[in-house]
């Protein structure tokens, strides 16, 4: 019998060991390795940093749902992946062993690479919920004394939709306070235009959010390079279609956040054949890596190249269904491997998402995520506001209940022609 082992218990690694349960055979172990004793919900830490949201209720601890579920839990970071001998090595000495391992940890934010940026410095960061919580307390103070703000991504970041979405939600916040008219906001994002978002855009999603900056009196800044951040005062350069100086900013701020370039894990960055030198992991079509073909992979821990180059360096985001389509193949393919077969299943990487703005939002679909697609869909209106809290709560109910994928959830994506595998 097999001990199939996931690393993380996030928005990827959860899920993952859920349907792993589902699929493994009478005998088989199933472990999670999470460095925390929680689930959070990562979309909502957005709400979070303006108090539109509480710790409670975005979390839920993990012993509850796992041990509903029959789900072994072990709680402590991982230091190093010793695959060689099929171990995780965990900080104070202890050592999980597996026969299978599901890499689904997400990735470590960079801040370092620029100086002066993230909580350490003189930006905030929305990607983790402690993160959210000083953003929110440095917010408060700052709605007492307003001044400009700066949000964005920084160059090599991955992940654009939470900046925008912050930005919108932050607009929204300032006018309910009634001192809008006292902030001046500039965007600032490594994207070689508006809505690039990582993907060359979806749908129409340049005019659209370039629309929305405009109606909320949000400047911008394409092609741009944090230089350094100093207090108050951001250093930006803003490069021209080639990459080349453009023109110099020095912008001030009162607040700021602005979204990391990742990197993978410390923990995998010396198994050879294993990552790329980023530290993603390296995954062939079922998510499996070649050089060690018991080690998996899910989530913003892959390695995924960018379609075409940019001006500045930009990632490619890693979004909620396309992690979960990963994760409906990765289980499958590992039951197929215990099995003795061969892994055959693809996930489709379609992306749905919605994207909060603070009273109306914009959804999109696009299949699969990287272009080409077969599906290449984008809308907005007060409906997706309304959606995203609904979602919200459904997600976090799933997770309560150790549940991936209830069945009329299914039924629903399937009869809208969204699928995980492909055929």
């Amino acid at each position: 019998m097999a001990n199939i082992v996931v690393m993380g218990g996030g928005l990827g690694g959860l899920p993952m060991a859920y349907e792993m349960q589902d699929l493994a055979r009478d005998g088989d172990t199933v472990t999670l390795v999470s460095d925390r004793d929680y689930y959070h919900f990562v979309p909502s830490n957005p709400w979070v940093a303006v108090d539109w949201r509480k710790r409670d209720e975005i979390t839920v601890p993990l012993s509850r749902p796992l041990n509903k579920r029959g789900i072994q839990l072990k709680v402590g970071k991982v230091v190093k992946v010793e695959a060689a001998a099929n171990q995780l090595l965990l900080e104070h000495g202890d050592v999980v062993s597996y026969d299978q391992l599901v890499i689904a940890t997400g990735p470590r934010l960079a801040f370092e690479e620029i100086p002066g940026l993230g909580p350490d410095g003189f930006t905030q960061s929305i990607c983790h919920i402690d993160h959210a919580e000083v953003a929110r307390d440095k917010w408060l103070e700052f709605t007492a004394n307003p001044a400009p703000i700066v949000v964005g991504a920084v160059q090599g970041a991955s992940c654009f939709g939470p900046a925008y979405e912050f930005a919108f939600i932050m607009d929204k916040d300032l006018r309910k306070r009634k001192i809008r008219d006292r902030v001046p906001m500039t965007f600032v994002t490594s994207e070689p235009y508006i809505g690039h978002l990582g993907l060359d855009g979806v749908g129409d999603s340049k005019t659209m959010l370039e629309s929305e900056l405009r109606q909320r009196h949000i400047d911008w800044i394409c092609n741009a390079k944090v230089e350094k951040v100093e207090n108050g005062v951001m250093h930006v350069l803003e490069c021209d279609e080639h990459g080349q100086e453009k023109q110099r900013h020095q912008l001030p701020f009162g607040y700021s956040m602005m979204l990391p370039a990742f990197t993978g894990i410390d923990a995998v960055r010396e198994v050879d054949g294993l990552v790329n030198p980023r530290g993603f992991i390296l995954i062939d079509n079922h998510q499996r890596n070649p050089a060690h073909p018991n080690i998996w992979s899910v989530g913003v821990a892959v390695a995924i190249a960018p379609k075409k180059p940019t001006p500045v360096p930009t990632g490619v985001p890693k979004t909620g269904f396309m992690i979960e389509s990963m994760v409906t193949a990765t289980a499958h393919n590992i039951r197929a491997v215990l099995d003795g077969e061969a892994p055959a299943k693809e996930a489709t990487w379609a992306a749905v998402c919605l994207a909060d703005m603070g009273d109306t939002g914009i959804a999109f679909v696009a299949i699969p995520q990287i272009p080409p697609r077969n599906v290449n869909w984008m809308k907005s209106g007060k409906w997706v506001h309304l959606a995203k809290i609904g979602f919200e709560k459904y997600f976090l109910h799933k997770i309560e209940t150790g549940v991936s994928e209830p069945v009329y959830e299914k039924i629903m994506m399937k009869t809208l022609g969204i699928n995980k595998l492909k055929d």
